[in-house]
């Protein structure tokens, strides 16, 4: 009986959801119709099609619908949001969206919601503008996919908006968008469960900055042409891996306060300062960890920058080991007096480090170098204390210190040790690798980021 009585619930319950697909229209609208008018006629599940043309107005939408185009161009006018949705359920598909507001603090955006803002999906959408391109807040299970979004690099950097932003929001997908020339790419604050991957960010200050959000994953995204690849900041349980960042200005990754998260398979290139922008103390940091710990760091590339890894502020904790350090200026600054393994032992194997400027040897071919790796000695600490002399690294009195400090180990301060340094580089998992795009001519051009 009673199931008898669960079968007939269920039925009804199937019989209610179907009814408004059931009753669902599809709405063929034209540049002479008024979309609005449309708009607010329609009924939960219908489908709003929207001929070639250009749309004026901003538009909003109150019920769960689907709005799509065919060449179909949304013009704001330069004021509001071009798009504002107040609906659950709302899926946004292959329209262009162009001249929306640039009123920062009314928070104007290409597409906007702050309510309800639960199972929507944007894919396909070519956004243009000034401010923000698309700001999801308060909600879960969205998708923002495959969209394309161009900021206005003739404004300072502050008075951009974000391409993406999403804010206290859960079990989101944001995947395979493009997006360039806005304040920051993605950016994700107060949100827990989400998936970014296979984005492209580029030509803008932070490619990916996270803020106070928990249990992420950062999945294979390409930055470059950025003051920072990645910014990642005040977060925990972040899984970030096979990603990849070039020719940024300050910053690969940029780690501060982030605790129990993996930093696996990423690939860090070319990160230097440009000598117009050279001041004391700013150096390009392939990896800058600040007040960060108990997470692990392994298998990851970085090549080609001013400092290869800085760790400060009392990060520790960091299982260290599989990396690869390739003609970095400086490998490692480490400032603190505590001496710091960078080796792990896994499944019962020892696992260090790749340097490209090792100079041990491996006499029993276990692949691992027979003396331990130190990248830094007391000088090191002694230029980093007082940069101004840097000038004096490579002069005689400066060689014959840091001479006499290998020959009597006793005067060495404690500091980075790699006891089992690799003696050839790992191989890298990422599959977001486009090195040969980046070193086109095109990308290395200068770009405003400031």
């Amino acid at each position: 009986m009673l199931l008898k009585s669960l079968k007939t619930l269920l039925f009804f319950i199937s019989f209610l959801v179907l009814i408004p697909s059931a009753n669902a229209k599809v709405w063929q609208v034209t540049a002479q119709d008024s979309l609005q008018n449309i708009l607010n006629e329609t009924q939960a599940g219908d489908q709003v099609k929207l001929l070639p043309g250009k749309y004026l107005g901003n538009f909003i939408i109150n019920q769960s619908i689907e709005l799509s185009g065919t060449d179909a161009t949304l013009d704001a006018q330069g004021k509001g949001h071009g798009l504002l949705i107040n609906a659950e359920n709302v899926t946004i598909d292959s329209l262009r969206i162009i001249n929306w507001g640039d009123n920062l603090t009314d928070q104007n955006a290409a597409i906007y919601s702050d309510k309800n803002s639960n199972g929507i999906i944007i894919k396909n959408c070519h956004l243009e503008g000034d401010t923000f391109g698309i700001w999801l807040q308060g909600g879960e299970h969205n998708q923002i996919l495959n969209n394309t979004i161009i900021g206005n690099d003739q404004m300072r950097s502050a008075d951009r908006g974000n391409g993406i932003q999403i804010s206290n929001m859960k079990h989101t997908e944001v995947r395979g968008n493009d997006i360039s020339k806005t304040r920051d790419g993605l950016y994700v604050i107060s949100s827990t469960n989400n998936v970014l991957a296979q984005n492209t960010v580029h030509d803008l200050r932070y490619g990916i900055h996270y803020m106070y959000s928990y249990y992420n994953k950062i999945l294979n995204n390409y930055a470059y042409n950025t003051r920072a690849g990645y910014a990642m900041m005040n977060s925990r349980y972040l899984e970030i891996r096979g990603n990849v960042t070039e020719n940024s200005h300050d910053y690969g990754f940029l780690i501060n306060f982030i605790i129990h998260s993996n930093f696996e398979d990423n690939v860090i290139k070319n990160v230097w300062t440009p000598a117009d922008k050279k001041v004391l103390g700013r150096d390009g940091k392939g990896l800058f960890i600040y007040n960060s710990g108990y997470s692990t760091l392994r298998n990851n590339h970085i090549e080609h920058a001013e400092i290869g890894i800085h760790l400060t502020a009392g990060s520790e904790g960091i299982k260290i080991s599989g990396n690869t350090f390739i003609d970095n200026q400086v490998q490692v600054k480490y400032v603190s007096n505590k001496l710091q393994e960078w080796s792990q032992e896994i499944n019962g194997v020892h696992e260090g480090n790749y340097w490209s400027n090792y100079q041990g040897w491996d006499m029993d071919g276990d692949g691992k170098g027979d003396v331990p790796f130190e990248p830094n000695d007391g000088i090191d600490k002694l230029f980093w204390k007082y940069p101004e002399a840097k000038f004096l690294m490579d002069s005689p009195a400066v060689l014959l210190l840091r001479w006499v400090q290998q020959q009597f180990p006793v005067l060495k301060s404690p500091g980075v040790k790699d006891s089992y340094p690799l003696m050839k580089p790992n191989l890298i998992k990422s599959n977001t690798i486009k090195s040969d795009l980046v070193n086109s001519k095109e990308l290395r051009q200068s770009v405003s980021y400031e």
